[in-house]
């Protein structure tokens, strides 16, 4: 019996010392449900849930080989451009910001539609995927508050029949996700929002939000360009950045995020020119942005950062704003929040009415759900992790574990680290182990499974990714203990405990259960604090997020 596996005889032994505070039957419940319901209003959408279950849903099955590249094996817009003419094409009837990239675009998306209702401006918004309910992707108004499940109810069955047809014309391959583009599209024409900003799904030259013409579009922005989804995409870095370069449309501005290696952003700047495009780099050499520092307000980190932009290319854009503070952290929220702050310059220069404070207030409100978001101890206490500091952030590629650690060791330098992982099965996992490892010490890292999109099709073992992590520790030359190891096998608690206090190798877990899983990190962190802070970070996806905020709703 293996190390850590075997803990679940004693732990159930010592069931009521170790989880009379982690909610056991909780935990339970959600890992057998989807774990995505964040309010009773949520139960008036069971009609349309049902309905959009039984449609192909590529979250859960994962994305055909080539289907976002602009080719025969790329997904059919025709389909998507059917749909919406037989709902009076919505999309026709607002201004719109577009964003792709490998990653940044949500929480760039975040920030801009934060500037934006700063100022007072209607906006929609609509991202994906969602943590804890289908109707966090759609939000509406000067609030940002979800759309009702009323609202959303309400369009629904107000549609059904189109719907209905447009499945009929195009033999059932409508997809969850061109469906619930397309009622976003529906619901911020029927509410008259002043800008809608959009979030890609996959790539952007086949992305079924991809519709959105030259007329339509007010600027596109390209935030990253990484190896996520590389088979969909056409295998290379550079067919990737050629997909999502497919939002650019003629006349009208992008913004690039990055840095981008030379070759990439050649690639973007072309297309732009193409397309007679102004282009604004947010990377350029003459913007500076910098960290000054990490404080605490009200128990909340955050950063307090510089931005000054200046762009003399194409459109003249120019701001200075000192002493921002960002609750969302890390070098790469700040490059995103300048991503997002040049989108909002641009739309200045087209004429929005977007003021210097505005943006700067806008960029200090923003926060998202899973994304550098750390719990109240309350909260902590809710999962069995009394006493620690709890980060959720739904970090899955190489480049975001990077980021992670990054922020990480920023904040809080010196503290004891316990890992938290479940992942994909689509995801680079020995890249993103190798990252984790390479980025700091790691106390321990605890394996675990969760489903993705409500399905296990997509997961990953928790045997599978302690192997990874195992295989990334021998190249990097990292001595670790771990629940293969035949001298470790029958531990008890106790003696794990007093195991973690000998010497600081790291120690790998693999545990099925995400009660277990928490379990595990929470005897490892009791082992290795001492005087100093304990750190645990739920990561390797957003779907292990939900898991958590799932499991403090219900037990709140």
């Amino acid at each position: 019996m293996k190390l850590f596996q075997h803990l679940r005889q004693p732990i159930l032994t010592h069931r009521k010392r170790l989880t009379s505070s982690i909610g056991v039957g909780l935990l339970r419940n959600v890992g057998s449900r989807r774990g995505f319901c964040a309010s009773s209003d949520d139960s008036e959408l069971k009609d349309l849930m049902e309905y959009m279950n039984s449609l192909k849903n590529y979250e859960k099955s994962g994305v055909p080989k080539d289907a976002g590249t602009d080719s025969e094996d790329g997904f059919d817009l025709g389909r998507m451009r059917r749909l919406l003419e037989l709902l009076g094409n919505p999309h026709s009837r607002f201004k719109a910001v577009h964003i792709a990239g490998t990653k940044g675009k949500g929480s760039t998306a975040a920030f801009l539609s934060s500037i934006l209702r700063a100022e007072g401006h209607s906006v929609g918004c609509y991202t994906s995927p969602h943590i804890q309910t289908i109707r966090e992707r759609i939000s509406l108004g000067r609030f940002g508050e979800p759309v009702s499940a009323k609202a959303l109810r309400s369009l629904f069955h107000r549609i059904k029949k189109i719907l209905d047809r447009a499945m009929e014309v195009d033999n059932g391959r409508t997809s969850h996700f061109e469906v619930l583009t397309a009622m976003a599209f529906t619901l911020f024409a029927q509410e008259n929002v002043g800008i809608a900003v959009i979030e890609a799904g996959l790539g952007g030259a086949r992305d079924a939000t991809n519709v959105i013409c030259s007329s339509g579009l007010a600027t596109s922005v390209i935030t990253t360009i990484g190896e996520e989804h590389l088979a969909a995409l056409g295998g290379s870095l550079e067919s990737i950045a050629t997909a999502k370069s497919g939002i650019i449309k003629h006349g009208c501005p992008v913004v690039l995020g990055g840095p981008f290696l030379p070759h990439i952003e050649h690639i973007l700047c072309d297309k732009a020119f193409l397309m007679s495009s102004p282009v604004v780099l947010a990377s350029d050499a003459g913007n500076r942005s910098k960290i000054n520092g990490v404080s605490m307000l009200n128990g909340r980190p955050f950063q307090s950062c510089d931005i000054v932009i200046r762009v003399e290319r194409d459109f003249k854009l120019f701001i200075e704003l000192l002493d921002v503070k960002l609750y969302m952290l890390g070098t790469h929220q700040l490059q995103n929040a300048v991503t997002a702050t040049c989108a909002a310059l641009c739309l200045r220069n087209l004429g929005w009415r977007i003021s210097d404070e505005c943006i700067r207030t806008g960029l200090q409100q923003t926060h998202l759900l899973g994304r550098s978001q750390f719990l109240t101890p309350k909260e902590a206490q809710a999962i069995g992790l009394s006493g620690a500091t709890i980060l959720l952030d739904g970090a899955h590629t190489k480049e975001s574990a990077r980021a992670l650690m990054e922020t990480i060791k920023m904040t809080f330098p010196g503290a004891a680290l316990t890992l938290v992982v479940a992942m994909a099965s689509d995801k680079d996992h020995l890249g993103f182990a190798r990252e984790c490892l390479s980025g700091g010490h790691v106390d321990g890292v605890v394996l675990t499974e969760a489903s993705i999109a409500g399905s296990k099709s997509r997961t990953t073992a928790a045997s599978l990714l302690r192997y990874c992590w195992i295989q990334a520790s021998k190249e990097l030359g990292i001595d670790v203990l771990h629940d293969e190891m035949s001298e470790h096998q029958d531990l008890s608690v106790d003696q794990l405990i007093c195991l973690s206090k000998l010497g600081n190798k790291p120690i790998f877990s693999a545990e099925a259960s995400f009660q277990a899983s928490l379990n595990t990190a929470n005897q490892i962190l009791r082992g290795r604090t001492g005087d100093r802070l304990g750190i645990v970070v739920i990561t390797g996806s957003l779907h292990v997020v939900s898991l958590v905020l799932a499991t403090l709703h219900h037990h709140g």
